[in-house]
């Protein structure tokens, strides 16, 4: 499970109640801008053993930028959550999923975070109700799937009971982006600042 654009201030902590709940741990790609407005919920989020994940600073088309200033974008929101939790991004999720193959390869060679989309998107940000959002996951849910969604909608936090039960009904485990990529946890690897933005 991921979860993007926030953190929100009310409904991030109503979704982390409903996860500590079911004992599931997801990973939030968390906008720079907000982090710096709520770094305590992105402490809870880590607290908890939550995942986060550099969803850029102010949410533009990175496709549209340049190189400095899609690194800007990161860095600057890379050095917001380690304010916060002491902790760095190691993944990134372009806003609307539009990064061009140029920029991913130049993300992950200059900042060593691999880009990460989605396999589900259950369209939550079209507000199609909370019901239609829970059965779009589950329905959509395979083996090793990333399921898309936002924090940042109240539908989507009243969908995730429903959709979260749905799949463990249908046996599925959760796991934390990273682990799922190499089997890493990420509250177990080393942290470091961010390069400085080469123009």
């Amino acid at each position: 499970m991921t979860f993007d654009d926030g953190p929100h201030p009310a409904y991030t902590p109503a979704l982390l109640d409903i996860l500590k709940a079911r004992r599931i741990r997801a990973s939030f790609y968390v906008i720079g801008r907000n982090v710096a407005r709520y770094p305590d919920i992105v402490k809870r989020m880590v607290d908890e053993g939550h995942e986060i994940g550099n969803h850029s600073w102010q949410h533009p088309l990175l496709s549209q930028l340049g190189k400095a200033a899609v690194l800007r974008e990161l860095d600057r929101t890379s050095e917001a959550v380690f304010r916060a939790v002491q902790r760095m991004p190691v993944t990134m999720r372009p806003p609307y999923g539009a990064l061009t193959k140029d920029q991913r390869a130049m993300i992950h060679k200059e900042r060593e975070m691999p880009t990460i989309l989605w396999s589900v998107d259950p369209e939550d940000w079209r507000r199609p109700g909370s019901s239609v959002v829970a059965d779009r996951i589950v329905g959509g849910a395979r083996p090793g799937a990333i399921i898309l969604s936002h924090d940042i909608h109240k539908p989507t936090v009243q969908a995730m009971p429903a959709a979260l039960d749905g799949l463990i009904e249908r046996g599925y485990r959760f796991a934390t982006v990273s682990m799922i990529l190499g089997q890493r946890d990420w509250s177990k690897l080393r942290w470091r600042l961010p390069k400085v933005a080469k123009s």
